[in-house]
């Protein structure tokens, strides 16, 4: 599956879900984030990170991990959403902790 260069034709979506696939305490295998589409919002596409980020995306505290012991997987979902309040595009990436940023 190809990655979507734009978010949604209609703007920014409510949220976006990201898929972490890793070897069992190992390397990461893939990331990969979805965001629902206007038409049916039982429907997901896929998104690059550089629109979310762009889009001022934060990581909110909910997740879930999933372990799979037949195929030495481990497996999360985190639920990424615009941030409300702060219209900055202070991080670099997604994973970057606010703690590192130096103002």
């Amino acid at each position: 599956m190809s990655t979507v260069r734009v978010l949604l034709p209609t703007g920014v979506p409510p949220f976006a879900i990201q898929l972490v696939r890793q070897v069992n305490y190992g390397s990461l295998e893939s990331k990969r984030y979805f965001a629902p589409t206007s038409a049916s919002p039982s429907e997901f596409v896929e998104v690059a990170e550089d629109d979310l980020i762009q889009a001022n995306f934060q990581k909110l505290n909910s997740y879930k991990n999933y372990k799979c012991g037949t195929h030495d997987r481990f497996f999360e979902v985190n639920i990424y959403q615009k941030d409300p309040i702060n219209k900055h595009h202070w991080r670099a990436n997604l994973a970057r902790p606010a703690s590192s940023i130096d103002l």
